[in-house]
């Protein structure tokens, strides 16, 4: 190790020497920050909607202000996300924006933890062009995914940067970073439940690991990293309980449709004609390929100069595939490529295996995390790693290849690299400003969100959707309140107003209205007759009516119907025994 050589032992290193990582340091997060930065300026300000872009930060809202999770909030999912998105509310940018600012950090951050695992190789190790590709490659794995606090997004982030230290830390046997990693691997869990996988593989890289069973005192550093590892959750259930709610965590996250990941691994199975279509058909391409480059690469060099131009052939022909892939994909979640690209590294991992007889862990940690990814109620693929999946493929098979007898030019990599994070821009800016998520194209986003709250600057959205969270500031202007609930389908408007919500659910979806959660917002509805001191609005149009800027009425009669789902806001709406009021498009009850 460097720590042991005689050059660190006896020399003192020149002052370039100290400041240079610091520079290298600095010019990456540098780019990761201007990457973030630049995206949220073009593309993840451009378009919102009401229902999910605020759903993390209403629950961070609510842990901001004392309540405990499961006990005040009823949650399907752990509430590691709202945690964790506590910090936005620091950032010195508007919430909103600071908050889509920091997911754009996180994708980038998790696809440079991948590529490094991936690599073998330090950041600082990286030139122009390695740099540049995991720059697009980021870019690819936000592809038309909105820029929010998302605890899919979170459960990337902590997967990779947890595997990333700790694979530091084992390499170096640096106690810090091992278990640094093995507690972000602990937190990924605390997320959403179904990175639960993220925990085993922790457990078994470091019991596997040779640096794990070398050493003196190994059963007391086992026993500290194990502890490392199941800190967060021994944390999480420890407040959990002591809020009074641990019965209802149990039920609540055991309560929940269950997911399987079934999409994903039928791909073709419901149809299997879809083989013969874009983008799957790559897959079936792909394949062949890597059948046939496992056929030339066992025998090593004895096929001589042809066995080495046939491989360079191949790889080259495969790397085609999974960048058509990209293309046929077109970044919707309906052509499947990202399930199509999960494919494909399943196929180059045991032929990457085959070849240099040696298993690639990074590749299966890949693997992995798409598949936890794919544990989805609405977006059950991993669009969310495509980038990743893309990278992986084109790197397991650049291991293949005969080696150069010259490296290729530095400024030849860098240039393709460069192109490559152009034309990766340009399509992901061009996918959104031709439909923002759950928003219209980028032409009718003419309104500033900013000028109904400070707290969403910057944030452009379409003249009815801007209509509505205006008529909310109205509503509360007119009508103040201590408590305050929008139903159902509003859950930005307590973050972006300060509001405190009286009911235990920010965002009453059918899959989220879980255990006894309906017979909970009843009893708080007694409760809030008894007390007084509420504004209840409830919305009378579906929010699909926003993303298409239909229609926002000024006015409507009291006896409007109010929008739901499965009865619970028109339960509610009879219960609640305030002053019936209406304000712009709403109907609501009020008890000053």
């Amino acid at each position: 190790m460097d720590v042991a050589s005689p050059a660190h032992v006896v020399a003192t290193p020149a002052p370039g020497r100290q400041t240079r990582p610091l520079l290298r340091w600095s010019v990456h997060a540098a780019w990761v920050l201007l990457l973030a930065l630049a995206t949220e300026l073009r593309v993840g300000r451009f378009g919102f909607h009401p229902s999910d872009q605020g759903f993390i930060l209403a629950q961070a809202w609510r842990v901001l202000h004392g309540e405990v999770p499961h006990a005040d909030i009823i949650s399907a999912r752990p509430l590691g996300s709202a945690v964790l998105h506590v910090a936005d509310y620091a950032l010195p940018m508007p919430l909103f924006f600071g908050s889509s600012f920091l997911a754009m950090v996180e994708i980038t951050v998790a696809t440079i933890a991948f590529a490094t695992l991936l690599t073998r190789r330090r950041v600082l190790e990286w030139g122009p062009g390695m740099t540049a590709l995991v720059a697009a490659a980021s870019l690819i794995n936000l592809n038309a995914f909105p820029l929010m606090a998302w605890h899919t997004v979170d459960g990337i982030f902590l997967t990779a940067c947890g595997a990333w230290a700790l694979d530091a830390g084992l390499r170096t046997g640096r106690a810090l970073a091992r278990r640094g990693g093995l507690a972000l691997l602990g937190c990924a869990v605390f997320v959403k439940q179904s990175f639960v996988l993220a925990v085993v593989i922790g457990l078994v890289w470091l019991v596997l690991h040779p640096a794990t069973r070398t050493g003196a005192r190994r059963a007391v550093r086992l026993v500290l990293d194990l502890l490392a590892l199941g800190a967060p959750g021994l944390a999480y259930v420890t407040w959990v309980s002591l809020g009074g709610g641990f019965t209802e965590m149990v039920e609540q996250l055991t309560g929940g449709l269950p997911a399987y990941g079934e999409r994903l691994l039928g791909l073709w199975l419901d149809d299997p004609e879809v083989l013969t279509r874009a983008p799957v058909r790559e897959l079936g391409f792909f394949a062949a390929i890597a059948v046939v480059l496992l056929a030339v690469r066992l025998p090593g060099d004895r096929l001589g100069v042809a066995g080495r131009v046939a491989s360079w052939v191949l790889v080259l022909a495969g790397a085609t595939a999974v960048v058509w892939t990209v293309v046929d994909g077109r970044f919707t979640g309906s052509t499947r490529w990202a399930d199509v690209l999960w494919w494909i590294v399943a196929v180059s991992v045991p032929v990457n295996a085959a070849v240099r007889r040696k298993v690639p862990w990074a590749a299966l940690l890949v693997l992995a995390t798409g598949f936890m990814i794919s544990l989805s109620w609405g977006n059950d693929t991993p669009t969310l790693l495509c980038g990743t999946l893309a990278l992986t493929t084109l790197l397991l098979l650049g291991q293949l290849v005969p080696p150069r007898p010259r490296p290729v030019p530095r400024w030849v990599t860098a240039t393709a690299g460069c192109v490559a994070v152009a034309v990766c821009g340009w399509v992901v800016v061009a996918r959104h400003d031709e439909a923002a998520y759950l928003d219209v194209a980028h032409d009718r986003l003419t309104e500033d969100l900013g000028a109904v709250t400070p707290a969403m600057a910057g944030i452009r959205t379409n003249p009815s959707t801007f209509t509505f969270v205006r008529q909310i500031r109205d509503c509360l202007d007119r009508f103040p309140a201590a408590r305050t609930a929008i139903l159902p389908d509003s859950p930005f408007a307590y973050p972006a107003f300060g509001l405190r919500n009286p009911f235990p659910l920010e965002w009453p979806l059918p899959l989220e209205i879980i255990g006894d959660a309906p017979a909970r917002m009843l009893a708080r509805t007694d409760e809030l007759n008894r007390e007084g001191g509420y504004l209840v609005l409830f919305q009378t149009d579906s929010y699909r009516m926003l993303a298409t800027g239909g229609p926002v009425p000024e006015s409507i009669p009291a006896d409007t119907p109010v929008f739901d789902y499965l009865g619970l806001e028109k339960a509610i709406q009879a219960r609640l025994t305030g002053r019936a009021v209406t304000c712009g498009s709403f109907v609501g009850k009020y008890a000053p």
